[in-house]
């Protein structure tokens, strides 16, 4: 036996030694073979199966020309900017309860000073909702869903008040910057706009428009089940429904979406506690030596849901039953692919590269069927100027789940709670923000996503309609809930939407390919009468 310098390196290879002597013959020695590596996790690779792409030449241009509601926005498009401007002057900050009854109150004194016949409050177990029904008497009706509320905001990221709504110059133009501006208050004071407008005109709506804008939006809309559930009768007698967005590219294009994901959201908190770290408040940093930390406690399980990029859920069956793209679906991205602009994209986002250096189909794949994991926001312990020496009892994350058709909220939940379980993390505490919702999804064959297109057409910027959004909006209760197809899109850029200097561009520069407001709320008038005139 080689002699080791260290004695307690000595005393433990002999004690090895001697273990494996002393073992009965046959019997194989006390210390225990090393247990095999768990499988690496692996994201869900969708492929697609056929070159064929959507063929749009079947779907006509929209061919109705409204001058005289055209004329009237033109003359009147300075006072329709204040309209805008006034409504993201008004704070609403749903996570802090900034503003929202006022916000409430003036949608719905909007509403009826545009002369929507009814114009109501709708009071849920959370912030207000605001029902408005314009009854023209029409064969249809459209069903328009709004959002009043915001995200909150580090005014000193902003470059101008983010309240204020000043109008600013860009390189693309006169903007709107504020809080709101693109997401989504300007585009739908944008659409009544287009509204006031034809109803002065005319004197009344081709369609019968009904408007239901919460307040919970930013919060997971947990209450807005709630909001349909008061009218849900009145809801089944539309005929489709249009949710108002900028929609435009800086290079001008329109990204029109057929569906959105579904979300949770959620977070994890670490206490101090029988497993050890201190249990009722922060103590001395220099007692680390001694006390585990709930901070580490909380990071390690964040770890555990992951691959160590951050980009590969490792929780057993996350993926599993997400829906791969149907036959149409395919084709609507082999028809994208051609137009998809990842580095004009990037530049928006302000990022180098996408994870893996996906290009091209791979990378709208990854973005349209990819469930997500992503964490929001994490804190504990002390975190203002200079130091602070301490070691925290508790630590907190805010946690979103991005969920593809397939993957069922409750079965998301379910699936991280036996995670932290299964991994020795059962102290960690998991609470629901919210009930989460699922995916929703429109086909392209609707008369009214048809119709939509046309409309699109007839303004002459090119179109890409992709199979979904990346993001969430509470859309089942439409789509499946109500058994109705959905259009979102529109005329129109913005940027910054959760970040700061949002903003949406309202009189583009000249060479800039992008509509400005009076363009935007004309496109909006086609969409009403092209929805009227749809079968």
């Amino acid at each position: 036996m080689k002699t080791l310098r260290s004695g307690s390196s000595l005393l433990v290879i002999g004690v090895a030694i001697w273990t494996t002597a002393c073992a009965p013959a046959g019997q194989l020695p006390l210390t225990a073979p090393p247990a095999p590596s768990p499988p690496t996790p692996t994201r869900p690779v969708f492929e697609l199966a056929t070159d064929e792409r959507y063929d749009f030449a079947g779907i006509a241009p929209y061919r109705a020309n409204h001058a005289s509601v055209y004329a009237h926005i033109d003359e009147h498009l300075p006072q329709h900017i204040h309209h805008l401007q006034r409504w993201v002057r008004q704070r609403s900050i749903s996570p802090q309860r900034d503003g929202i009854e006022e916000m409430a109150a003036l949608v719905q004194e909007d509403l009826r000073s545009i002369g929507f016949h009814e114009a109501e409050l709708v009071r849920t177990e959370g912030h207000p909702g605001v029902w408005g029904y314009y009854d023209a008497g029409a064969t249809r009706t459209l069903l328009v869903y709004m959002m009043y509320d915001v995200q909150p905001v580090n005014e000193q990221e902003w470059q101008t008040d983010p309240f204020a709504g000043n109008l600013v110059d860009h390189e693309l133009g006169q903007v709107l910057m504020a809080r709101g501006a693109t997401n989504q208050k300007g585009p739908q004071r944008a659409f009544l706009n287009a509204v006031d407008s034809i109803i002065r005109i005319t004197g009344t709506l081709p369609v019968n428009l009904i408007i239901t804008a919460e307040g919970e939006e930013e919060l997971g809309s947990p209450h807005y089940p709630q909001f349909v559930s008061q009218y849900e009768e009145r809801l089944r007698q539309a005929h489709g429904v249009y949710f108002p967005m900028n929609g435009q590219l800086p290079d001008g294009k329109i990204a029109m979406y057929l569906g959105v994901k579904g979300i949770i959201y959620f977070e994890l908190e670490a206490v101090g506690g029988k497993w050890g770290g201190p249990q009722r408040h922060a103590i001395h940093g220099s007692f680390k030596s001694l006390v585990d930390a709930p901070v580490w406690r909380l990071i390690h399980a964040l770890a555990s849901l992951t691959t160590e990029d951050g980009n590969t859920i490792a929780i057993d069956g996350y993926y599993d039953t997400i829906i791969p793209p149907t036959r149409e679906e395919q084709q609507l991205i082999n028809s994208m692919s051609t137009e998809w602009n990842e580095a004009q994209l990037q530049q928006l986002l302000g990022v180098d590269h996408w994870i893996d250096g996906a290009t091209g189909t791979t990378a709208i794949l990854g973005h349209l069927y990819g469930a997500t994991l992503n964490i929001d926001g994490i804190w504990g312990g002390y975190t203002g100027p200079g130091s602070k020496t301490v070691l925290p009892h508790m630590a907190t994350a805010k946690v979103d789940s991005r969920l593809p058709p397939g993957l069922q909220p409750e079965q998301a939940i379910s699936m991280i709670r036996q995670h932290l379980d299964a991994h020795g993390f059962s102290d960690i505490t998991l609470r629901k923000l919210d009930d989460g919702y699922p995916a929703a999804q429109t086909s392209i064959t609707e008369p009214w996503v048809q119709s939509a297109i046309g409309v699109f057409k007839k303004t002459g910027y090119p179109l890409q309609v992709q199979p979904r959004i990346g993001g969430s909006a509470p859309f089942y209760q439409f789509t499946d809930r109500l058994g109705l197809p959905l259009v979102f899109t529109a005329l129109g850029h913005g940027s910054g939407a959760h970040g700061p200097d949002e903003y949406m561009l309202i009189t583009p520069k000249p060479g800039v390919p992008v509509a400005g407001l009076a363009a935007i709320e004309k496109a909006y008038v086609d969409l009403i009468y092209s929805f009227a005139a749809t079968p």
